[in-house]
């Protein structure tokens, strides 16, 4: 509900008249018949603790953008009524809109790192097999566990603190890679430096709470958009919601005009060859794909929008974890998967891994009858030519080489890719 706040003015000298102007518009009961120059009303949300998730801190994701959900300069679009009422708690993710002065807004992604039953359950789960009661204080339980002793004990974050994770991103993890988790992470001030020194036993334990539930957060703000990796931007979180960017899912695209369809097919190639081969010498890979893992931004620049999913492997140092540590449980293994799933090997991930996935599970959803013939019977055979070629490297390069020869004289160059306008007029390189 709204809040009426009466601002104190200058020194008031006068007649009894004024006195009884100013009473009647601080009055909520009297506003409606106040003349024009009254208050303004500044309705608010009732925001919880316990919606944002700041109950359960610290195991949580951080603090930092709290103050913009409490001034609000961050909103619910949706949910943008006279009455502002907070949206349901179940959902996973929220459209929202994000200032910095309160004239110009811009849209964002409010999400959770996994839907509000799992979190429950996990929550459960540390009060029954660390407590042995039904609900606790998370905070004290975790602290008592023989990680997170190790965790502050530790100057560095090193490969045996994360032994046993779930989070792909950590299942063959370097030194490199670790101290730049640490040297990157945005929920404290004084980042820059690979040993933790800089971080309390509180930021100790939403660092280590965040990689065991969902590191999509901490691959945002250590390979950030603004050094060109294909990420929306990490603008900050609070309790357990993260806010970023807005991208619409690829999903959404599936319809789509040829143009189009064609356009981001060949963005997402793109994509997944710059994660491949990058100048930090880190292979991303991902362990599954569906029409939620790329995104759309309104230029029509296609982003990777959940990286939840995204495995990491050091080509430069390599994994510094052997198979046995990478079987290592305990409760933070088992925050959000099942506690018997059998991690894979990094050495069975192969070069095409993500191109083979993505030829299976998404290449078909966007292309498949968007063309005339020949094209269209050319497109569909090199993507089943891709989509086999979990065994054969070289036929899935050259299928992928075919398809982006094929797709490239089907894009379109106007306003609509904005990304690359007016540039592709000039250049064939857009």
């Amino acid at each position: 509900m709204g809040r009426w706040i009466c601002c104190p003015c200058s020194r008031v000298a006068g007649s009894l008249m004024l006195l009884l102007v100013l009473a009647l518009s601080c009055n909520p009961s009297t506003a409606a018949t106040a003349s024009p120059s009254a208050p303004h009303i500044k309705p608010s949300y009732s925001f919880g603790r316990t919606f944002l998730g700041l109950d359960k801190c610290n195991a949580c994701i951080g603090t930092s953008i709290c103050k913009k959900f409490f001034k609000e300069e961050i909103r619910f679009d949706t949910w943008l009524s006279s009455h502002l009422k907070l949206p349901p708690s179940y959902l996973l993710s929220y459209s929202g809109n994000y200032t910095d002065d309160a004239k110009s807004w811009r849209l964002v992604d409010i999400t959770r790192l996994t839907s509000k039953y799992r979190h429950d359950r996990a929550d459960k789960r540390i009060c029954t097999s660390l407590l042995k009661t039904r609900t606790c204080s998370l905070e004290r339980a975790l602290r008592r566990t023989h990680r997170f002793q190790k965790w502050l004990r530790a100057k560095r974050l090193t490969p045996d603190l994360v032994q046993g994770l779930s989070s792909p991103m950590l299942r063959c993890p370097s030194q490199r890679l670790l101290d730049r988790i640490v040297r990157r992470y945005a929920e404290v001030p004084d980042a820059g430096s690979i040993y933790m020194d800089h971080l309390t036993d509180r930021d100790k334990l939403r660092l280590l709470y965040t990689l065991s539930v969902n590191s999509h957060p901490i691959l945002l703000q250590i390979f950030p958009d603004v050094e060109g990796w294909p990420f929306p931007r990490y603008l900050g979180s609070c309790g357990r919601l993260v806010v970023s960017a807005s991208t619409r899912p690829l999903r959404d695209f599936f319809g789509s005009a040829p143009e189009v369809a064609a356009d981001l097919a060949l963005q997402l190639l793109a994509v997944l060859r710059s994660m491949g081969t990058n100048d930090l010498n880190y292979f991303f890979y991902f362990t599954h794909v569906d029409g939620g893992t790329f995104g759309v931004f309104s230029n029509g620049h296609l982003f990777i929008r959940d990286a939840s999913t995204l495995g990491i492997i050091d080509k430069e140092e390599g994994s510094q974890l052997i198979d046995d540590q990478q079987e290592y449980k305990d409760i933070f293994s088992c925050l959000t998967v099942d506690c018997q799933s059998a991690f894979v090997s990094c050495d069975s991930i192969g070069e095409k891994h993500s191109l083979v996935m993505v030829c299976q599970e998404l290449l078909p959803k966007l292309l498949k009858g968007k063309f005339l013939q020949p094209v269209q019977g050319q497109i569909d055979s090199f993507l089943q030519r891709c989509a086999d070629g979990f065994t054969d490297d070289q036929g899935v390069n050259e299928a992928v080489a075919k398809l982006t020869e094929l797709l490239k004289p089907l894009r379109s160059c106007d306003s609509r890719f904005a990304y690359r306008y007016p540039d592709c007029k000039y250049s064939d390189k857009y």
